[in-house]
């Protein structure tokens, strides 16, 4: 037996150095997320879907508004493209072809606060948002999207212009993965909250765009909510809720001890404890998922002690 696979019987799999253990995201785990983005395009088929306003045209992939041409049927087809008058006339299908929309742009606003450094199963929240972020860029470089990033750490922002070229991804990767490194530094710090990204989000875009905000959505406090009304209202948003399990579920039944701004509590997980927990945090998401409704954005939760592939494939 090689001297690898007897140090992973005895002590587990041990991960190599391409990977950041669920801790913070590698250069090399956000490039690898190009593999998956067949997951996101089933995500996003929901994704255009409005509460308010129906269908609406996506902004990642779709046909353009203008005809480009009229062919013979060919296998592979979109059936709803047939143009049944010309098959009437010629006696066998006919299709229309569509012209591409062009210079399409799509950004990704990534709540990379100390808020975001908590998990308990796979990896911590931060890293599933860098993810999700990867995720939304290769899928944009693959459709031919412009794909910008609005970072925020809790203090400061990270802007990249929109851009369609694999080094402009590579550039926002390697941004993303040293933030997610030093949030685990202990000097992190949130002074401000996610209302200064959405601001600035909203006085920067000009053009017919898609928002992604993936965040925990910590503070959804009444500046938030406004910021990102006046947001929804110009532009089409997708709100991406990451939590961790142990914000759905309390822990089991025992006595736990916690910290606080620096203050010890000390509390017994019951069975009425954990029942008043769940409800608290359910009560949380089922407000924010009503405000998405309520403008017309779209919403999706995405849990870190799940897989996240799987989840995207059911939305």
């Amino acid at each position: 037996m090689k001297l690898k696979s007897l140090k992973n019987k005895i002590f587990g799999t041990v991960s190599d150095d391409k990977s950041g253990n669920g801790l913070f995201a590698t250069p090399e785990e956000l490039i690898a997320q190009k593999q998956y983005i067949s997951s996101l395009k089933n995500f996003h088929r929901r994704m255009v879907v409005s509460s308010m306003a129906g269908n609406v045209r996506s902004a990642l992939k779709g046909r353009g508004i203008e005809m480009e041409e009229i062919r013979a049927y060919a296998y592979g087809d979109d059936v709803r493209d047939i143009d049944w008058r010309v098959t009437a006339r010629r006696q066998t299908p006919y299709t229309r072809l569509y012209a591409e929309e062009k210079d399409r742009e799509v950004y990704v606003l990534l709540d990379l606060s100390p808020y975001m450094a908590f998990g308990t199963r796979r990896e911590l929240k931060s890293v599933t948002a860098a993810k999700i972020a990867a995720l939304i860029g290769w899928l944009c470089l693959e459709n031919k999207d412009r794909f910008g990033l609005l970072l925020f750490n809790g203090q400061n922002i990270s802007f990249f212009k929109p851009g369609s070229s694999r080094a402009g991804i590579l550039a926002i990767l390697k941004k993303i993965s040293t933030v997610t490194q030093r949030l685990l530094k202990p000097a992190s710090v949130q002074n401000e909250n996610l209302n200064k990204a959405l601001k600035m989000m909203e006085n920067y875009l000009k053009n017919r765009a898609t928002v992604f905000v993936v965040s925990d959505f910590n503070d959804f406090n009444p500046d938030i909510q406004k910021s990102l009304a006046q947001l929804s209202r110009r532009f089409s948003v997708f709100c991406i809720d990451v939590y961790d399990v142990l914000e759905d579920k309390a822990p089991p039944a025992g006595e736990y001890m916690a910290i606080d701004g620096g203050q010890r509590l000390v509390f017994e997980s019951g069975k009425l404890f954990r029942g008043e927990y769940h409800a608290y945090f359910a009560a949380r998401r089922d407000e924010l998922q009503a405000f998405c409704r309520k403008f017309g954005a779209g919403y999706a939760a995405v849990c870190t002690g799940e897989d996240l592939y799987a989840q995207l494939k059911i939305f």
